[in-house]
């Protein structure tokens, strides 16, 4: 089925798999028609306590500890400028485009539930910017997830006000006044609330934390593959995968997992000449993907549910309620629950290329695999994958260590007005490195389970499922049989991109964003 690639959203029911289209790219961006009535009745009110010369809190007030100071109304355009400039303090390297795209997208979606008492053409000027391939340069450090990502997002901001730098499309680098224009604009002097607006929010964890799930589906994906070819490389047994075993404990992603695996091995014509050897007690690797997997899983799902709401999330501070026409100050700026998933999803990506890594060094065992010696003819001359499954090994304890949660550390901040805060912005920022560690190890694995099958094949041997013969095949497109010892480098860095590419259907059907996107 052809993706859609023109988006409507509709803020509040944005869903995941749109969320994934946003950030894969190759798409333009709009609101929803009726996103615009909701904006103006906030602006309203806003404009309405200006006009009456009422004392709220981030409309003529200053922030944080000087929350009881009134600013003059003269002096209500500079407050909000002065609180973009002085935010502006991120260090560290610039978040990648594809994670920028969606904090923009995200960033339209809070605005846009008319709660934030902002102009429409706010969240419109964060469109056109990612419609046109304009990304805001926007550091990745500074922010500890409450009062949201203040430091990032005000970067984010300064490009809207003309301040700060972007990246057009064509690479070249510009300043924000320069990227406004270029997509038509002029920049923004920005009206009462408007600056806390952009500043108050959890799109920078939020986007950092997408990113870390979408990047764990397909790892998550491509271990199921490597874990069918392992199981065929040492002959194991596919009775552990067994309907009725599952179903009798019931956990959800076990089933799930199982019956991915039972697809996976459909036809196979290994497992056939193995049904009836007596191997009933594989390894817990092999034996156990189900209950692992499962779990993983499950986690997956759980941290996706809590993304895609808080994807939809009016999460600044304070918040414009248009029927009664109050302004309240409340905390939905805290990004505890983007925490709390980023930690799970840094869970379920550790035990994922553990227990790949567990299955490489079951394979190059020869007394429990059966397979030749670090999988490679005239060992001793030759070293094989010894040394492959020693780089799995280091990255799976570095992830180990990755894995530590951060929702459990906060520092005080404000002068003790900001007394406890989420640090999710760190918590999603590490789930980028994981991802790219376990999709090295996965790789790894499934490249030396390729081997292990090749080993013992002749032109006589059976072979295996249709839908693991295929990916044999795709996986020699990028790398070949290791007949000696070559430089393996360069294999290895090609199946971390095999490892984190979107793989089959029928094991992208049982991840959270595996429904079609909403158009």
């Amino acid at each position: 089925m052809t993706k859609p690639t023109h988006l409507i959203l509709e803020p509040g029911s944005v869903t995941l798999p749109t969320l994934r289209r946003i950030y894969e790219g190759g798409v333009t961006l709009a609101l929803a028609d009726d996103s615009q009535g909701a904006m103006q009745a906030a602006q309203a009110v806003v404009d309405d306590i200006v006009a009456r010369d009422q004392v709220v809190y981030g409309i003529n007030t200053g922030f944080g500890k000087l929350a009881s100071t009134k600013i003059g109304q003269t002096h209500l355009a500079k407050l909000q400028r002065n609180l973009v400039l002085s935010h502006s303090v991120g260090t560290g390297d610039a978040l990648k485009p594809a994670v920028v795209r969606l904090v923009l997208a995200t960033k339209a979606i809070s605005l846009a539930r008319g709660h934030s008492g902002v102009r429409p053409a706010l969240a419109a000027a964060l469109l056109a910017l990612a419609n046109a391939g304009v990304t805001p340069h926007i550091p990745a450090k500074g922010s500890v997830g409450a009062s949201g990502d203040l430091a990032p997002l005000a970067h984010l901001a300064c490009v809207l006000i003309g301040e700060g730098s972007a990246t057009l499309a064509d690479g070249s680098v510009v300043s924000g006044a320069h990227a406004m224009r270029s997509v038509g604009l002029e920049p923004f002097v920005l009206g009462p609330k408007e600056g806390l607006a952009l500043l108050n929010g959890t799109q920078v964890s939020t986007a950092l934390a997408l990113a870390g799930l979408f990047g764990a589906e397909n790892v998550f994906a491509a271990a199921l593959l490597a874990g069918a070819l392992s199981l065929e490389a040492i002959q194991g047994s596919v009775k552990p995968f067994d309907a009725r075993i599952h179903a009798a404990r019931g956990q959800a992603g076990q089933v799930a997992v199982a019956g991915a695996m039972r697809t996976l091995l459909s036809g196979s014509a290994i497992v056939l000449g193995h049904a009836d050897c007596g191997r009933v007690q594989d390894p817990y690797s092999i034996r156990c993907i189900p209950q692992v997997m499962g779990a993983c899983l499950d986690n997956l799902h759980y941290a996706a549910r809590t993304l895609r709401i808080e994807a939809n999330a009016a999460s600044d501070n304070p918040l414009v309620f248009t029927d009664t026409g109050e302004v309240i100050s409340g905390g939905n700026f805290h990004a505890e629950p983007v925490a709390f998933a980023a930690d799970i999803i840094a869970l379920a990506v550790a035990e994922i290329g553990a227990m790949s890594e567990r299955r490489l060094a079951l394979m190059l065992d020869s007394t429990l695999s059966g397979l030749p010696p670090f999988l490679v003819r005239d060992g001793g001359l030759n070293s094989g994958f010894m040394i492959a499954q020693v780089t799995a090994a280091a990255l799976a304890a570095e992830n180990q260590c990755l894995a530590t949660p951060s929702s459990v550390t906060s520092l005080p901040t404000s002068a003790n007005q900001e007394d406890h805060v989420s640090m999710a912005t760190y918590g999603a920022r590490r789930l980028g490195e994981m991802v790219n560690n376990a999709a090295v190890m996965v790789g790894i694995e499934a490249m030396a389970a390729c081997q292990g099958i090749e080993l013992k094949r002749s032109p006589q041997s059976p072979r295996s499922a249709p839908l693991v013969e295929s990916e044999i095949a795709a996986i020699r497109q990028q790398v070949a049989f290791v007949e000696q010892d070559r430089y393996l480098a360069t294999d290895v860095e090609h199946m971390r991109a095999w490892a984190l590419q979107p793989h089959s259907e029928a094991l992208h059907a049982i991840l959270p964003s595996a429904a079609a996107p909403s158009t």
